[in-house]
């Protein structure tokens, strides 16, 4: 199948190879001068900022003539179509390496259908051969790339039916190899496209849970955020499973921002309220996250779900309260980011507005603001008082404590230097 022109059964649609010359014509009166070296410095634009930077080979194959570089097409798509599997693999390395060095051969590609066979090699494997999968996941990241029709082409071919369901039998560069095109295929939720979320949830959470790397897990983080951001596919993720993983790896620095934007597209659906205020990790963990000065955007995130939770909800408020909140809250509204204070001041508020209602007016003869079906003795308001007075005071002298350790260092940098000051001024002196 080396020959570019072999003899090939009748049975083969003559539509191929009219396609295939309707291009080589367009291509070649469109170009006719030779390109310049430098139009190619242009950078690509590809999705999420995952730009691959070009190594110099590549630079150097660029500036290939135009007519060679269309013969080497025509010769790969062949290959890729009709060819051994030997064959179907190094074609599917030259197709990654043409879509590579010209986006415009993406609607080339497509037009020539090279999506098919590449999506059925990622679903086999025959010989044993891991590389094939591993070249044609490849070559569908840089088809995928800044392309919405391909997008849809690779999903319409059936690359959700050809995940593997025992993630252990990939190999991490494969596996990181899919996580990537499917961060690139999930760009589709945002669109009019039907994009099903429980076909991809299993291959997500499988990467998740295994021992990948952190950039492979950021990878299905983000996938997981992009269709968590269509409310209908919220619901299908909000699953107790996948809400556990994301609060695991919300409590890892390295991960939190992006597992934490994720719980707050599913905490706004039922399914994903119920199933954080069922978790055992909650509200613990986000108080935790709470107390993280330099994650200003996890707190604010952190703060965000709290008051979903604690929203018309005294039973979660009450949870907060056991756990310690106030104090934190009572710290970051001193000393985060401006939206982080916004946020712990509201929350502030509603344990306020509460204790209130609970105790009730401090003197005169009014009625008191008692919630039905809660009764207050004056022995529990008192139990109350005392306690918040002790949270305040708690946070206060931390507070203090702060303030002393920042004012201590600053005195004794004063010190340092006056004694500088008086040391070398000293000597100009005649007494």
């Amino acid at each position: 199948m080396s020959d570019p022109s072999p003899c090939l059964s009748p049975c083969i649609n003559p539509r191929f190879f009219s396609r295939i010359r309707r291009f080589l014509r367009l291509h070649r009166s469109n170009k006719p001068h030779p390109p310049r070296s430098d139009s190619f410095d242009t950078p690509r634009v590809v999705d999420f900022d995952q730009e691959q930077q070009g190594s110099s080979t590549d630079q150097m194959e660029i500036r290939e003539s135009g007519e060679g570089g269309l013969v080497t097409l025509q010769r790969a798509v062949k290959r890729l179509h009709f060819g051994g599997w030997e064959e179907k693999e190094a074609a599917a390395e030259e197709i990654r390496r043409l879509t590579r060095m010209d986006s415009k051969m993406k609607k080339a590609m497509a037009e020539l259908r090279v999506v098919p066979p590449l999506v059925d090699m990622v679903g086999l494997e025959a010989g044993g051969r891991r590389q094939r999968r591993t070249v044609a996941v490849q070559a569908l990241i840089e088809l995928a790339n800044a392309s919405y029709t391909n997008k849809v082409l690779i999903v319409e071919a059936g690359i959700l039916s050809k995940l593997p369901q025992n993630i252990g039998v990939l190999d991490e560069s494969t596996t990181h190899e899919l996580a990537q095109l499917f961060l690139s295929i999930s760009s589709l939720a945002n669109s009019n496209f039907p994009l099903s979320s429980p076909q991809i949830l299993p291959f997500l959470v499988g990467i998740l849970e295994s021992n990948s790397s952190i950039e492979t897990k950021e990878f299905c983080l983000c996938t997981l955020y992009n269709l968590s951001t269509m409310l209908e596919n919220a619901g299908n993720l909000a699953t107790n499973e996948v809400v556990y993983i994301l609060l695991r790896l919300s409590s890892i620095e390295q991960t939190s921002d992006k597992a934490l934007a994720t719980l707050g597209n599913l905490v706004v659906t039922l399914q994903g309220k119920k199933a954080m205020e069922s978790n055992s990790m909650v509200p613990e963990s986000f108080i935790e996250i709470l107390a993280w000065e330099e994650k200003p955007k996890s707190q604010e995130l952190s703060a965000y779900i709290l008051m979903i939770l604690a929203h018309q909800s005294s039973t979660q408020r009450q949870k907060m309260a056991n756990s310690g909140i106030v104090p934190v809250l009572l710290e970051v509204a001193l000393l985060s980011s401006p939206l982080a204070q916004k946020r712990a001041l509201k929350l502030l508020q509603w344990f306020k507005d509460e204790r209130q209602m609970k105790m009730g007016p401090h003197s005169g003869p009014q009625t008191r603001r008692i919630a039905i079906g809660s009764p207050v003795t004056q022995r529990e308001a008192n139990e109350g008082k005392k306690m918040m007075k002790k949270l305040v005071k708690q946070s206060l002298y931390k507070n203090m404590e702060t303030i002393t350790q920042r004012a201590n260092t600053a005195e004794d940098s004063c010190s340092k230097l006056k004694a500088l000051v008086i040391s070398s001024s000293s000597k100009s002196l005649p007494y």
